[in-house]
């Protein structure tokens, strides 16, 4: 049974440490996809950004800095609270997100409840699909 986990909040783009835009964004978890979390941003929009990534490099990014390449995460603090940095780079540009730990942690918890770490590749049906082909 497909299962899907999602939470919409406010990030910010952090465009100076002083200058911050809210970002409405979607935060989206489907069985169907088990190591990957995806996000859409503007999701009011007529063009909405949708970024997927793994959901371990963001579990991780929520306690330790973690990440290469184009999704770099890690915990910081802003305003006295707790947030989640998340850095995007693709060939159109770079974004540098500041979310809400607790929120994002929230839904995380969420997600690993629906599908626990370890246990992603059994919602593939991979070796259900190994045994009909040896068998034919």
């Amino acid at each position: 049974m497909r299962t899907v986990v999602e939470r919409e909040l406010e990030l910010k783009l952090v465009l100076s440490p002083q200058r911050r835009i809210p970002v409405p964004a979607r935060l989206g978890y489907v069985t169907d996809d088990p190591y990957a979390v995806h996000v859409t941003f503007h999701i009011d929009s007529a063009h909405p950004v949708h970024w997927t990534f793994a959901r371990d490099l963001l579990v991780e990014g929520v306690f330790r800095p973690c990440g290469r390449g184009d999704v770099r995460v890690w915990p910081a603090q802003a305003g006295g609270r707790g947030v989640v940095l998340v850095a995007l780079s693709s060939p159109d540009g770079d974004a540098l997100l500041e979310a809400p730990a607790a929120q994002v942690a929230a839904w995380l918890e969420r997600t690993l409840r629906v599908i626990p770490p370890g246990t992603e590749g059994e919602q593939l049906g991979l070796d259900d699909e190994l045994d009909q082909l040896l068998a034919q």
